[in-house]
């Protein structure tokens, strides 16, 4: 019997063409891959953005220019500098001129509020960061008690030419009122900072497969957020995987046709960053760098100037695109892969897009820690398997009990992920990687799957308290510790909730210790230290939270009363 079967019996399920293992070892860094693609697709189109195409020609040369730039701050090989900024063309190049200097990205959420960009400031170490100036105040009110000496500031409208780009800013700044005001010191903005780089040279580090890439930062699984800490190979290995994986669907391009991606996930999350911004530049793809997702009516009016080939989303943003009256106004014709992450795919969403498009929903699976992608359903399909798929080529799964033992076949078990994409460990922190990393090597997910004769793996629980509030984690945790610094609060728990709109959403019930304190109070200090999905919907009070006799929590119980 082939050993490659029995060791990844789903492998049998792999569609023709697609390998049982990739070879990441063809990169010895990122900026090998980003080079090679700049070189080789400099003409073409990298980024569409508002109605502006930037080439790939042009993300080289600012991008060597702004790491030029960066060096020119003495700051060492393997330091952090930080990303602050929606989907727009500055990220791409601050990314490329980050890895190209030879400093490691933090990515960032730009709804973090102050409390939460301190914390990853100061974790990561970052000495610099490339902020849009829409998030400027909230990098005011933390920057003191955190190691950053240098600011970049973007705006919406640099890279939109002398004539819209000044009227964007404007409209950004005066009109939308979407700039709070702000004093920054030692600032420099972003196409001044590329002017000062082209005067400067770029010196080019030597860069191995074990250099630090990226810290991407994620609950794990506790509260605690912690980076991830990704290596080049790691990036590498996952954007060549995914390569693979999608090949049998993309092979139907006709021949010159350029990929096109649309980048609606955000940049900042490992999603986007990887199987968009990275893969792009292996391909030659463009980009439609979309900076706000829930303009559902922007987004389908900027979709339908474009022929759109491959579509990353989570599946509430296909739900809200497919059921938007301007839906059809987009040609949808040339679709080949629509791919579902970060959250549970609803087949009534994954029924209605396969009528309109064409095109089936694609479920994957993947976490931060895995950069991100580990299993993924076949992209050419057309049947909605209600599951995360098969492990995609050079990754392993097996299914593990509370012992860390495997289980048998068709029992439950905690899902391990072995592969080249997986994390190289949490940053400074090696207690938390010893509690998820296997001695041989595997990363244990908390999530509790199965297995099927095929060998498609579904999740049917989650082993950590987390909450999935439209593909982003929620830790009860972090909320817990918040709240509980709320003057009348004596204690706190929270749990998800299901929602039609989010899948999940957050559910925190109080117990007071101040009799008038109103729900009010509760959301508006939420609102202040809390990024928009972390806030909960509901907040329930009562007279004593369910605890065990050692008097631990029982979330559990306050899932299941409704």
């Amino acid at each position: 019997m082939n050993t490659l079967l029995t060791d990844r019996p789903w492998l049998k399920s792999y569609p023709p063409g697609v390998p049982a293992d990739i070879d990441a070892s063809q990169y010895p860094s990122l900026v090998k891959l980003m080079e090679e693609g700049f070189a080789k697709f400099s003409e073409r189109t990298a980024y569409s953005f508002m109605g502006k195409d930037i080439s790939f020609g042009q993300t080289d040369e600012m991008s060597k220019a702004l790491g030029a730039y960066l060096q020119s701050l003495g700051l060492a090989k393997g330091d952090r500098v930080a990303i602050m900024m929606p989907n727009c063309p500055q990220y791409p190049v601050a990314v490329a001129a980050i890895l190209r200097a030879g400093f490691v990205v933090v990515n960032v959420n730009p709804l973090y509020t102050p409390r939460e960009l301190e914390y990853q400031l100061k974790d990561s170490g970052s000495k610099a960061i490339v902020i849009i100036e829409n998030f400027a105040a909230t990098l005011e009110a933390c920057i003191s008690r955190t190691p950053v000496r240098h600011v970049v500031l973007c705006a919406m409208g640099d890279q939109l030419g002398w004539l819209k780009g000044p009227l964007v800013n404007y409209v950004v700044r005066n009109v939308k009122k979407m700039v709070p005001a702000f004093t920054l010191p030692a600032t420099v903005r972003f196409n001044d900072a590329v002017a000062l780089g082209r005067k400067a040279k770029l010196t080019r580090p030597e860069l191995k497969p074990d250099d630090v890439a990226v810290l991407q930062y994620t609950g794990g699984t506790t509260g605690v957020s912690k980076g991830a800490v990704l290596l080049h190979r790691n990036v590498i290995a996952n954007l060549l995987q995914s390569e693979a994986w999608n090949s049998p669907a993309m092979a139907g391009l006709p021949e010159g046709t350029q990929n096109t991606y649309v980048c609606a996930l955000p940049l900042y999350h490992i999603f986007a960053f990887t199987v968009n911004m990275m893969l792009g530049m292996r391909v030659g793809a463009k980009n439609i760098l979309i900076p706000n997702p829930r303009d559902l009516a922007a987004v389908l009016k900027e979709l339908a100037k474009h022929q759109v080939h491959s579509f990353p989303a989570v599946s509430t943003l296909f739900n809200g695109l497919v059921n938007h009256p301007d839906f059809n106004k987009v040609d949808w014709s040339h679709l080949r892969v629509s791919l579902g992450g970060g959250m549970a795919v609803q087949s009534a969403v994954a029924k209605l897009w396969l009528e309109k498009t064409g095109c089936p929903i694609c479920e994957g699976y993947g976490l931060s820690e895995t950069s991100p992608s580990a299993s993924c359903n076949p992209t050419i399909s057309k049947v909605f398997t209600g599951t995360i798929g098969v492990p995609i080529p050079s990754t392993w799964f097996k299914l593990l009990d509370d012992e860390g033992r495997e289980v048998a076949q068709g029992q439950p078990g905690e899902i391990a992920i072995k592969g080249p994409q997986v994390m190289a460990g949490y940053w400074q922190r090696p207690d938390e990687t010893a509690k998820v990393m296997t001695p041989d090597g595997y990363f244990k997910s908390g999530d509790i799957g199965i297995i099927d004769e095929q060998g498609f793996f579904k999740i049917i629980d989650r082993k950590k308290d987390m909450i999935l509030v439209s593909g982003f984690n929620v830790y009860p945790n972090e909320i817990e510790e918040v709240v509980g610094q709320l003057e009348g609060v004596m204690e706190c728990a929270c749990v998800g909730m299901p929602d039609e709109k989010s899948g999940e959403a957050v559910k925190l019930v109080i117990v007071k210790k101040n009799p008038s304190l109103t729900e009010s109070q509760v959301q508006a200090y939420c609102a202040a230290n809390l990024t928009g999905y972390k806030q909960p919907k509901v907040i329930e009070f009562r007279t004593e939270l369910p605890k065990t006799p050692v008097g631990k929590i029982l979330r559990r119980e306050l899932r299941d009363k409704k």
